[in-house]
């Protein structure tokens, strides 16, 4: 009997024992992750007994998933949501699919590259630097390169390792990405952002998680702009921003070719002029000038220096008709150009004027010159007066047309004028009107020249409000 006792008991023993072990293993589960649901939207998370801040970031372009790096590298918890059915659209397109990723300069070398609100960027650029840009892609395993001009691309030439570059760390980071969710509206209450509305709308439309909202501590908008509508930069963070009381300034396409009046223009399409120099005039005043590389297309001019022009002459194209002058000979005087047009006449003085001409242009723009130049082609060089040579020399000089107009965003590499910039901090890209609302990239009113500098904004402004909205605090 007392043999039968000890028996029981000591199964008894063994079976509490198992409890006690399951108990202790879901226990350290449940205390591991645990959800609170504070009243007026405040969202947490407890990870070993320590409150996590949560952060939602809207957009996942490359400020986006910059920003929710850094946010997540913080501690917090971070949810992405991209409204596309994958993260970077953009940025498979930037750099004609090679990716220029930042410039390889100083700071002072960005900040004289920006073309609106240079000063706000100070504290952004200092913090993040494009040096460090490249050692944060270095670290995440995408080897870069420096090409002329200092820009900065992937080793492999493909913007895809961009994509996945940020991709991996954001997985690292436990970043939580969810794609073909658009985002309605902020949700607002007592003046600050308490987290978002989904709307269910994505690129695969479903109505599933429609109308759902989710709260958070922090809410970061890095949706883009307008430019390349096709990748799902529809202005959506300037409706965001509105609604949180802030000022929207004019946004027009910036980095975008230009339409020209001209019909021989059409005669050109496809011929890239190489070491030209641009200068275009707003009446008798010149506005631009620079050398380099355009192209010329079916409806008017592109090419590195015209986008770059654009830039700079947009907002006059807008209310006036623009004078282009294109120096096919830059590297020449007037003086010097007629002095070789007199050596090669000299040397064929029977030869008709077209076949003695050819030599100067590419075949392209031979017909066009002849056409403009003044001079019968037909006639001999020896019958040519002076007059007549100087005057196609400084059709060579000067070789005019009208510009009539911006090309429209689908077009455009960014989009100039966003979200007023006084009213965010620029040490951390908090709204100075709503608490806990930060905006990264293009969505601001910040935009620069080609060469890398565009992304920069975007890496620095993500950089800032990702650390700042991760970052625990008062709650």
């Amino acid at each position: 009997m007392i043999r039968i006792i000890c028996f029981l008991f000591s199964n008894f023993l063994e079976k509490v024992k198992i409890f006690l072990k399951m108990f202790i293993f879901l226990r350290k589960k449940v205390h591991k992750k645990e959800f609170i649901c504070y009243n007026r939207g405040k969202v947490q998370e407890r990870i070993r007994g320590v409150e996590m801040r949560r952060v939602i970031i809207v957009g996942g372009g490359a400020a986006g998933m910059m920003a929710a790096v850094f946010a997540a590298r913080q501690g917090a918890r971070v949810d992405l949501y991209e409204k596309n059915e994958k993260l970077g659209k953009k940025l498979y397109i930037t750099g004609k699919g090679r990716c220029n990723l930042t410039n390889n300069c100083p700071v002072e070398e960005l900040l004289e590259n920006v073309c609106s609100n240079a000063k706000f960027l100070y504290s952004g650029f200092y913090s993040f630097t494009a040096q460090d840009v490249m050692e944060f892609f270095e670290k995440a395993g995408m080897p870069v390169k420096t090409e002329r001009g200092n820009r900065v691309f992937p080793v492999s030439d493909h913007a895809y390792d961009v994509t996945e570059a940020l991709g991996r760390c954001m997985r690292q980071a436990g970043v939580r990405v969810h794609l073909c969710r658009a985002v309605e509206e902020l949700l607002l209450e007592e003046g600050r952002v308490r987290g978002i509305l989904l709307s269910g709308e994505g690129i695969r439309h479903s109505e599933e998680g429609a109308g759902t909202k989710e709260y958070a501590d922090a809410v970061v908008v890095a949706t883009g702009g307008l430019s390349y509508p096709v990748t799902g930069s529809t202005g959506d963070g300037y409706r965001f921003a509105k609604d949180a009381g802030h000022s929207i300034g004019e946004t027009l396409p910036s980095l975008v070719p230009m339409n020209a009046e001209e019909d021989w223009v059409k005669e050109l399409q496809g011929l890239s002029l190489r070491n030209v120099r641009v200068t275009i005039y707003n009446g008798r005043k010149r506005i631009y000038e620079e050398f380099g590389e355009m192209l010329f297309t079916h409806f008017g001019v592109s090419g590195p220096l015209i986008l770059t022009a654009s830039s700079r002459v947009g907002n006059s194209l807008r209310k006036q008709k623009l004078h282009m002058a294109i120096d096919l000979k830059p590297a020449l005087t007037e003086e010097q150009l007629d002095a070789r047009i007199l050596r090669d006449f000299g040397q064929a003085p029977n030869k008709k004027f077209r076949n003695v001409a050819a030599g100067l242009f590419p075949a392209k723009l031979q017909p066009v010159m002849l056409c403009l130049g003044g001079i019968d082609p037909e006639k001999k060089v020896n019958e040519i007066t002076r007059e007549e040579r100087l005057g196609f020399v400084r059709q060579i000089k000067n070789l005019e047309l009208t510009l009539t107009g911006l090309r429209d965003y689908r077009e455009a590499v960014i989009t100039r004028g966003g979200v007023c910039v006084r009213e965010i901090n620029p040490s951390t890209m908090e709204s100075k009107l709503t608490p806990g609302l930060y905006f990264a990239g293009e969505v601001l009113d910040l935009d620069a020249l080609t060469g890398g500098f565009n992304l920069q904004i975007a890496w620095s402004t993500a950089y800032l409000a990702g650390n700042a909205a991760g970052a625990q605090g008062e709650l």
